[in-house]
């Protein structure tokens, strides 16, 4: 681990002009950001991560979830995840997100990781986090190891010939089919990013994951209300029970009126370089009978465009079966 500078921060306004100052005074030094750190503790040891300056914003008033006026919810970017995932909004009015962070890490990680963490979350990808080996996501036009080496859990969508990482998170998955915005302060003011332009393909740039600036602080997450009727579900499929992050998963959100789909919103995880939204599936079930080759011709739909690699064929038929599963599921 190399040396950095540690501060606490006591506003959110410190916080950013904390890490703006780390941004520029140093010559480009980069500035982390520290809550829980269950994920960038460890990519430090490991000297993936080398941040000149740690912020602690464990102190910032950002650990609420709050009702909003319109029956939305906001939450706080310190909200940790166990808290979370047993809040009763949460697991009235959005189960897919508390079966989506109960699928994931463990019961002492879920206690300290948070919601602003859990969305700033870095890959598992065994090349990115060996700093010996080539990887264009850590060190940009090193080549990708991944392509040629062990691929058996990465990516089959959103790929390209420069990464084919997947986004490791649970809950993203979820918030992308609620279709969650992120409230983002910085030097330049506050901003609010739907979650569907938040994470970044990987194109020619896999450095880059999120639209996040250099100094930015993500605040809250937003949910809008749920609708009346509407039902989800987060079905996870992975190697081990516990503690294991997903081949394959879907979150789904469906509403219907007399047996037909009237509302879809379909998002699959383990496979994707970011949480992967499928508008290929939703077509397929908005108007439709709630029945079997309904969801079946939703899941072709939406591994219609994969692209697997050497070892990681499998997940095609994978996250076909996963979706048909969880939607009948909710249907049901």
């Amino acid at each position: 681990m190399e040396p950095f500078a540690f501060m606490r921060a006591n506003d959110t306004a410190s916080a950013i002009k904390a890490g703006s100052r780390a941004t520029t005074a140093q010559q480009g030094a980069e500035v982390r950001f520290v809550a829980g750190g269950t994920t960038l503790i460890d990519l430090m040891k490991l000297d993936v991560e080398r941040p000149a300056q740690v912020v602690d914003i464990n102190h910032l008033p950002l650990a609420q979830v709050e009702r909003l006026p319109d029956g939305g919810l906001r939450i706080g970017a310190l909200v940790r995840n166990a808290d979370l995932a047993r809040h009763p909004e949460v697991v009235s009015g959005y189960p897919v997100l508390s079966e989506a962070l109960l699928s994931g890490a463990s019961g002492q990680l879920r206690n300290m990781a948070t919601t602003g963490g859990n969305l700033l979350q870095r890959t598992r990808c065994v090349y990115f986090r060996d700093t010996h080996m080539p990887c264009n996501k850590r060190s940009p036009g090193s080549g990708c190891s991944a392509r040629e080496g062990y691929n058996r859990g990465l990516a089959i969508l959103g790929t390209s010939e420069h990464c084919i990482a997947t986004n490791p998170s649970d809950m993203n998955v979820a918030l992308t089919a609620l279709e969650a915005t992120i409230v983002i302060r910085g030097a330049k003011g506050e901003r609010q990013v739907p979650i569907a332009d938040f994470f970044l393909l990987p194109g020619e740039t896999p450095e880059r994951e999120t639209v996040m600036l250099p100094g930015d602080l993500i605040t809250h997450v937003l949910l809008p209300a749920p609708a009346p009727g509407v039902r989800s579900h987060y079905l996870k499929l992975r190697d081990r029970a516990s503690y294991e992050f997903a081949l394959a998963s879907a979150a789904v959100v469906l509403g219907m009126d007399g047996g037909v789909i009237s509302h879809a919103r379909v998002a699959l995880g383990g496979v994707g370089t970011r949480p992967w939204r499928s508008p290929e599936a939703e077509a397929a079930l908005q108007g439709k009978p709630a029945a079997a080759t309904t969801f079946a011709a939703a899941a072709h739909a939406a591994v219609r465009d994969a692209r697997p690699q050497s070892q990681n064929g499998f997940k095609v038929e994978l996250a076909r079966r996963c979706l048909m599963s969880a939607l009948a599921t909710v249907a049901a």
